[in-house]
């Protein structure tokens, strides 16, 4: 039922046309336009920014406020006292596990890690110098090739099976991209390590040598990753739901996702910021541009300033800014010249009246970058980590759509093209 109504006045149309309006738990209220349809008349919303294109229970943002939840819980909060395969399950199922739960699902993950050994013939046919990303969407998309006994999206089961192993794959298949980039040998996942812990080995252990993970570096990561579960109804998110809508696998769905991701302007921020630093060079370079930034004529930007949903900050960088200063401690980089770039421009960002009054201030993308390079994952793998990160959060909105009375995507268009006429004789 509807919690109001608005009334609609169209030129042309005799009657005054009402839509009801519905009210969410927290959030803007949204006007329902479906019947529009039927009276010829379509909205015109480019980029869906004023369109809620769906109803869900999984995460909220409020921008202006700087507010991130999953499931109600504050982000900051499940950075500081969760970890990321218990936000795997809080967005999977809605709520927190019991020391029971977490350990079934834990041990569930673990069991899934390792790949069908068939897969890692399939990286011979992508050249060495391929982009990461591009070798991202073709294994994950041909996941469904190996894995086709629990691919019937109306099974509950089969969802949660392939929920798990997606959620299980992502950093062993993330880890086989680098070490085929580099032509090292793929490094097997080890049960007894921890999800992130796990990454780290697969991507910078050999057999020549395997070496004890830190844990304040795995403790980084496993926040790069909570902190990218999810974000709402962003590009990849609504391209998942929508390859979702046709009755897509679920290992479609998510390689639909890792490429819109791949786009600069989502998850190819991090990778940016990087290019960024390189492209300043050196301290000197900073005041310079930083003049450029400020140049309304001039088409530079700083890349990982600002957020384009979070108006005042975004709240997972004041989280990933204590881990940044921590993992530089941890590997004595505090003198590394593009770190030392970084830092100053935060410094300025953060104190310079132009950024603050245009809420500039540095964002998730600006520490995670810095983080991943100390690390030692190279630029070419940010996106690849963000999408490793993201899968919980893409799979959960699918499980969520599934789960419910939906229908295939099928935006409009305001047509402005030749109207009908005949071919020349």
């Amino acid at each position: 039922m509807a919690d109001k109504k608005a009334t609609l006045k169209v030129d042309g149309i005799e009657e005054v046309l009402e839509l009801p309006v519905y009210e969410g738990s927290v959030g803007p209220d949204v006007v329902d336009v479906r019947s529009l349809t039927g009276k010829g008349l379509f909205t015109y919303d480019p980029g869906f920014v004023s369109t809620a294109a769906t109803e869900s229970k999984i995460t909220y943002i409020d921008g202006a406020a700087g507010v991130l939840l999953h499931r109600g819980y504050p982000i900051d909060q499940l950075a500081e006292k969760s970890d990321y395969l218990e936000t795997c399950f809080l967005l999977l199922h809605g709520e927190l596990p019991s020391a029971e739960q977490k350990e079934t699902f834990v041990s569930t993950i673990k069991n899934h890690t390792m790949v069908h050994e068939q897969l890692s013939h399939f990286f011979n046919g992508f050249r060495r110098d391929a982009h990461p990303m591009a070798i991202m969407c073709g294994v994950v998309g041909a996941l469904s090739a190996f894995y086709h006994d629990s691919l019937d999206i109306h099974d509950e089961h089969h969802r949660m099976v392939s929920a798990h192993r997606l959620i299980a794959k992502m950093p062993t298949l993330a880890a086989m991209v680098y070490k085929y980039s580099i032509g090292q040998p793929f490094m097997y996942p080890q049960n007894e390590l921890t999800y992130s812990e796990n990454f780290l080995h697969m991507m910078f252990n050999t057999p020549c040598e395997e070496k004890k993970i830190s844990p304040i570096l795995a403790k980084a990561m496993d926040r790069i990753f909570l902190l990218h579960a999810d974000h709402e109804q962003n590009a990849s998110t609504s391209t998942v739901r929508l390859a979702g809508s046709t009755g897509a696998n679920p290992f479609a769905c998510i390689a639909s996702g890792i490429a819109a991701l791949w786009g600069p302007a989502h998850g190819g921020a991090n990778e940016a910021v990087l290019n960024m630093l390189n492209e300043i060079g050196d301290e000197s370079n900073i005041d310079a541009f930083v003049a450029k930034a400020k140049d309304k004529e001039d088409p530079f930007r700083l890349m990982g300033f600002g957020h384009r949903v979070y108006k005042n900050f975004d709240p997972r960088a004041k989280v990933m800014k204590q881990t940044c200063d921590e993992v530089l401690a941890e590997l004595g980089m505090e003198d590394d010249p593009l770190l030392k770039i970084a830092m100053k421009l935060e410094k300025i960002a953060t104190e310079d009246e132009y950024f603050i009054k245009r809420g500039l201030y540095p964002n998730v993308d600006f520490y995670s970058g810095i983080i991943l390079k100390a690390i030692g994952i190279p630029t070419e793998m940010f996106t690849v980590i963000f999408a490793t990160g993201r899968t919980p959060g893409w799979i959960a909105h699918w499980n969520e759509m599934i789960s419910s009375d939906y229908r295939i995507g099928r935006p409009r268009q305001l047509y402005t093209g030749y109207p009908k006429r005949d071919y020349p004789a």
